[in-house]
């Protein structure tokens, strides 16, 4: 009798749980295919959710705006309302925030900005909007100064290893877009020493220094990249482009059992360069077939 009653006590409360609680969840694809907002010219307007889904994409990176000379970035999502507007329609399309840009640092310097934290803080806020964990950081502004020893390459370390013990208490990661090869990545993120920062891959950057992208990747290994940015630089689409073999990066991956989002920041036709959609549907489509 106890054990009969025992039964019917867990079938009642299996009963009261929430659906989806008791039902298995779909599965996460091991990868998904986003754009970059600014790069669709979409940069936090609300209509980059629905160009998401009409270039087949999972979701979208999404900036925080322009920086320039402001002491902020020109970020409107920290307006409550505006931010929940964002949210809610991501939501009703079914797009995700793969992750959050500071492409402010393309062209300005983190290593001289004083109120660094306080950008970095802003990033993480609106982040958590959209329940994104990823932040791309460039180092393009910082000049290459810094990739050798000096005063400016101490300076990053210290700032990346500040920025990197914030990212892990609000848990979440910082992915740096170095422009360096893999073992001088290794050796930066060592000195670092924080799990808050990993490495931004970018295909573009090892192609345009005619470096072996597959081997890159392996050498840097999974636990060290944080997200792809899976594009060129303007000339052809993925699929027409002979500097990126898309199929054996996608083993080299699955080899090395890494999973996640891979990015389409550029890789436009330049004969067709302001078609939007023509570019990154191709791009997110040849993605996708390879992927998938």
């Amino acid at each position: 009798m106890i054990v009969k009653s025992f039964k019917w006590l867990l079938v009642w409360l299996l009963l009261l749980l929430p659906a989806h609680s008791v039902c298995a969840q779909k599965a996460v694809p091991r990868y998904r295919v986003a754009a970059c907002d600014w790069m669709m010219l979409k940069r936090q307007k609300l209509g980059e959710f629905a160009l998401a889904r009409q270039i087949g994409a999972d979701g979208v990176e999404l900036d925080m705006g322009p920086l320039g000379k402001r002491r902020l970035f020109d970020n409107k999502l920290r307006d409550r309302r505006e931010a929940e507007v964002f949210r809610r329609t991501a939501d009703s399309l079914g797009v995700a925030v793969a992750s959050v840009a500071m492409s402010g640092f393309f062209a300005q310097s983190f290593i001289t900005r004083d109120n660094y934290r306080e950008l970095i803080q802003d990033c993480f806020r609106t982040m958590k909007v959209f329940g994104c964990k990823v932040a791309f950081l460039p180092l393009g502004g910082s000049s290459g100064e810094w990739q050798r020893p000096g005063a400016m390459h101490d300076t990053l370390v210290t700032r990346l290893r500040v920025v990197g013990e914030m990212a892990v208490r609000e848990g979440v990661t910082i992915g740096i877009r170095t422009g360096q090869d893999a073992r001088a990545d290794i050796r930066l993120l060592k000195k670092v020493g924080s799990a808050g920062i990993k490495i931004y891959y970018n295909l573009q950057d090892a192609a345009d220094h005619g470096r072996d992208i597959a081997r890159e990747l392996k050498r840097l290994g999974r636990a060290r990249v944080v997200q792809i940015h899976a594009s060129n630089t303007d000339s052809v689409n993925l699929r027409e482009d002979p500097e990126i073999d898309l199929p054996h990066i996608r083993k080299v991956l699955d080899r090395m059992g890494w999973g996640g989002w891979l990015v389409v920041e550029r890789s436009r036709d330049v004969r067709r360069v302001r078609d939007v959609k023509y570019n990154f549907s191709r791009n997110v489509a040849y993605i996708k077939e390879v992927f998938r």
